[in-house]
């Protein structure tokens, strides 16, 4: 026993020549005479005189974290330094600590859990697949509009057609045509699995006819109005639209959730240079005082489609790639997000540009050619769109953000009056809520490619989110809707021939930064 405290006392009288306090959990590990003997032998070892590589060898042996006393540690590095000791070993240690320690507790901090991504085997698809798919959207969204109070007591179009007698009816129905009369009142063809009927809304009621020039084909409404011979006179338009949520969800900790999208990695348009200043800040080395204090406690990044610039997504598009294989493009996407702290999840979806099929919803990005973003280990990679719930814990349910690239959005900023009038492809958060209001990501037909599965419309917005995330029209942007934040990812491209010929004005390299304990939003700059 005495020349087991004879042995303790020479480790304690060499650490504090070394400058390092024993805690007393290093001292109670060494009353076993097995350990002591194994550091003894280390202890001994000439090579470990060097204290760096001493501790190096202690966190193998011995569990690091929790054998030095590091808030004594911190204190002895504060009062070395206020001697002048130049001695850079509590620097090397404590670096230890920072690099190996904390980020491996961080990492299983990190919770992400998928509600939905689209994993469906491709197969032929039939005209019946079609019939079926719209009549799964339906009777979603009719479930939706039944929640209305206006609503509860339908009538099917068939048991209104024919009849002469003027009386107050409700009914809901999927829009089939859209038109204008010679006295410019608006005509729309309403359809339900019973048969379909003409609704007029008059010119004369201003914030209806309002209303109705914003309807688009393929969506399902409610219709309030007085029945006529085969028509119906409407007083209202009721849409699906989203409850308000009575509160807005916050996390009980001061941490970061980031959105990115649109990288267009192998475009001869990339900014390089630019995402590598994103690349320097995440890791702290960039910024203000303020920045520096946020990127540590960024735990979630996402990238919301585009990762790469793809190949023959439009004609002649080879002229103005720098990197023209596929795979290679996705190979130097993931070199360039290795460069990502890896305590921070990376929850990634592809869009228009990726190496996938346009039609939606799409299946997470294909292995066979980005296998590279797979072998990332903060990689969660799931489709387009998608729901993914982040930060639960025990006594929080986490955040549920709905994942959408946005390929629709062109289609919209195009037709619907309102958002063309108030800057149409600018405003995202105007499309978001456009599409929150309708309860799907897509209802016209012709504004994106359907898959048309037989079991559901995965386009249905069918569970309010806590974010609406998007992406595709390369501004940054960021609102709230009924307590649903709404943020829009910029893009890490220069403007291109084809957006010069359509007109479009991309806002490159802005990050969208989110504080998940106040749910305030900030855009970050790191280009001109």
């Amino acid at each position: 026993m005495q020349a087991l405290d004879t042995k303790k006392k020479d480790i304690i009288n060499f650490f504090l020549k070394k400058g390092l306090l024993v805690s007393n959990d290093l001292l109670e590990h060494l009353e076993n005479e097995e350990n002591m003997s194994e550091f003894s032998k280390l202890f001994e070892d000439k090579s470990f005189k060097d204290i760096t590589v001493l501790s190096e060898k202690l966190k193998e042996l011995l569990g690091y974290e929790k054998k030095l006393n590091w808030t004594e540690l911190e204190k002895l590095k504060s009062i070395s330094e206020k001697k002048g000791n130049n001695d850079n070993a509590f620097d090397q240690i404590l670096s230890y600590r920072k690099e190996d320690d904390i980020r491996k507790k961080k990492k299983s901090e990190n919770r992400v859990k998928i509600i939905f991504s689209y994993d469906k085997i491709p197969k032929k698809r039939e005209a019946n697949d079609f019939i079926q798919y719209f009549n799964n959207r339906f009777q979603a969204i009719e479930k939706f509009l039944k929640q209305r109070q206006e609503l509860q007591n339908t009538t099917s179009i068939n048991r209104i057609i024919g009849k002469k007698d003027r009386e107050q009816v409700a009914i809901i129905g999927m829009v089939r045509d859209k038109h204008y009369t010679k006295n410019g009142n608006c005509i729309l063809t309403v359809e339900d699995k019973t048969g379909y009927i003409k609704i007029l809304v008059n010119k004369n009621k201003p914030d209806l006819f309002r209303i109705s020039r914003d309807v688009v084909l393929d969506e399902v409404i409610g219709v309030i109005g007085v029945n006529g011979e085969n028509i119906i006179f409407v007083n209202n338009l009721l849409f699906p639209d989203i409850p308000l949520t009575k509160e807005i969800k916050k996390s009980d900790e001061e941490v970061y959730a980031i959105f990115l999208s649109d990288l267009h990695i192998g475009s001869k348009n990339f900014l390089e240079d630019d995402f590598n200043k994103f690349l320097k800040w995440i890791n702290c080395e960039l910024g203000n005082e303020l920045q520096r204090q946020i990127a540590p406690k960024v735990k979630y990044i996402f990238l919301i489609g585009d990762l790469v610039d793809g190949c023959g997504v439009y004609p002649d598009q080879e002229e103005e790639l720098e990197i023209k294989d596929i795979k290679d493009q996705y190979k130097v996407c993931a070199e360039l997000l290795s460069k990502i702290p890896e305590n921070i999840k990376l929850i990634m979806c592809p869009g228009n540009h990726d190496a996938m099929r346009v039609a939606e919803p799409q299946l997470p990005i294909y292995k066979d050619f980005a296998e590279p973003l797979y072998n990332l280990p903060n990689a969660v990679i799931v489709s387009n769109p998608s729901m993914v719930n982040i930060h639960s814990s025990p006594n929080f349910p986490g955040f549920d953000i709905l994942v959408y690239h946005g390929y629709s959005f062109d289609f919209y900023a195009r037709e619907v009056e309102s958002i063309r009038n108030l800057g149409g492809y600018d405003r995202a958060d105007l499309l978001m809520k456009f599409l929150l209001q309708k309860r799907h990501l897509a209802p016209s037909y012709t504004s994106t490619l359907y898959v048309p599965d037989t079991k559901k419309d995965y386009l249905v917005i069918d569970k309010v989110p806590d974010f609406f995330v998007s992406g595709h029209i390369h501004k940054a942007a960021a609102a709230n809707y009924k307590n649903v934040t709404l943020i829009s990812g910029s893009c890490w491209q220069s403007k291109t021939t084809f957006q010069e010929k359509v007109g479009h004005n991309p806002e490159p390299s802005r990050v969208p930064v989110v504080n998940l304990q106040t749910r305030h939003v900030k855009i970050l700059k790191f280009g001109e």
